[in-house]
């Protein structure tokens, strides 16, 4: 893949061989950032976990106490006075069964996150083929499939991420933009880090954290020390 000169003289800074400490990616991620728009920064996890065992998988949320810097869609299935508690709660799309063939015809979909109350998901499961390969179906372990629609919703407009391993057992995350400061990428990066080693599964056997790579959407990879998780 051929690189423009931004992004090649950007590299030039990184020393590919180093495992940085995370204040100086950090500072290197920041500083290889040359697109014009705010750039997102994303933590790269790649496991030693096999995610094709069911007690190997990894799925979980962790808010962020800086937030991800984008402001974030959230649909919420529910019915009742749900659907009043999920609007008062700043929910940008609420509704029931009628939302369906809007997602499943007309291919809406302008929304980030899909919550659903446990007695929605009979209606939210027929849009599996559709939620599910996006990654947008809601589930227990991401607490978006929950009665507390306040909290849920509260939560997500607040910065919380979901992770999980992709097919190659990595974890892809955003845990902010180039224009936040230094100090808040780390609290984020450490908040996302602890539930990541929380959720390290009892049946792994052998390294969990094989590789921890920070980069901004067009900037280089900056690798991360990982003797410390």
């Amino acid at each position: 893949m051929k690189h423009g000169k931004k992004y090649t003289d950007a590299a030039k800074l990184v020393d590919r061989s180093v495992q940085y400490d995370t204040a100086e990616a950090i500072a290197l991620v920041k500083k290889t950032a040359t697109a014009k728009f705010d750039e997102t920064v994303e933590v790269h996890i790649r496991t030693g976990c096999d995610g094709r065992h069911a007690e190997q998988q990894i799925r979980g949320a962790v808010v962020l106490p800086n937030g991800t810097g984008k402001s974030v869609k959230v649909l919420v299935f529910a019915k009742g006075d749900k659907l009043a508690e999920a609007e008062a709660a700043g929910a940008d799309y609420v509704g029931g069964e009628e939302l369906i063939p809007k997602i499943q015809n007309e291919g809406w979909l302008d929304f980030d996150v899909v919550v659903a109350t446990p007695d929605m998901m009979g209606v939210v499961g027929r849009l599996g083929k559709v939620l599910g390969p996006k990654g947008l179906m809601p589930n227990p372990k991401a607490g978006t499939v929950t009665m507390d629609v306040t909290k849920a919703v509260s939560d997500i407009k607040a910065g919380k991420i979901e992770y999980r391993l992709d097919k190659a057992n990595i974890i892809h995350v955003p845990v902010g933009k180039v224009s936040f400061d230094e100090a808040k990428l780390q609290e984020n990066f450490d908040a996302l880090m602890e539930a990541i080693v929380k959720a390290k599964p009892s049946a792994l056997k052998g390294q969990y954290l094989r590789s921890i790579t920070l980069t901004t959407t067009m900037g280089p990879g900056v690798k991360v020390n990982t003797a410390r998780y």
